[in-house]
């Protein structure tokens, strides 16, 4: 299990996860990802930027992810709750696992993965959001250590649940 940082020639693979995603929020009556987001072009835009991660299994794309170091700028407002660091900290977007692969813990190793990298560039906090109904990857990020901290929204207007991970460090 290997997770790298995507090329361009990854950008198909990792488009037909996200669709694959698209369509299982879509299954589950969730509002999130709809309405052509994300999309070929925010994923190549991700790629160029060195920011979109894939995870591999036996040199297949089976996850996508992507991390930042660059902050987001939705977060510096949050209602019914607060924050928990004070610091700098890492924001995870577009989190995804293979429909074949889902249920199975991948997205649980690329969270461990992406709390490597931000130990290693130094960084103790990790920041994430996701849609009010999108209960598996809250349970997700709540086996994974993450706390709920309160509500976000996003530029659009589009309410989401904010959490927040600080990491122990080495």
């Amino acid at each position: 299990m290997v997770l790298k940082k995507a090329e361009l020639k990854d950008s198909e693979a990792i488009m037909q996860i996200i669709k694959e995603a698209q369509h299982h929020l879509r299954e589950k009556g969730i509002d999130q990802w709809q309405n052509n987001y994300p999309n070929k072009e925010i994923v190549e835009e991700d790629i160029a930027r060195g920011i979109n991660y894939i995870l591999l299994k036996d040199d297949i794309i089976i996850g996508t992810v992507v991390l930042t170091f660059a902050g987001e700028e939705t977060y510096k407002r949050i209602y019914k709750g607060q924050w928990l660091c004070n610091q700098d900290y890492a924001v995870v977007h577009r989190i995804a696992v293979a429909r074949a692969f889902m249920g199975q813990g991948y997205g649980s190793i690329i969270l461990k993965e992406l709390e490597k990298l931000c130990l290693e560039k130094g960084f103790y906090c990790i920041r994430v959001d996701t849609h009010e109904e999108n209960r598996a990857m809250q349970k997700l990020l709540e086996n994974r250590g993450f706390h709920y901290c309160g509500i976000i929204y996003l530029k659009d207007g589009a309410k989401r649940l904010a959490f927040e991970k600080h990491l122990k460090k080495a």
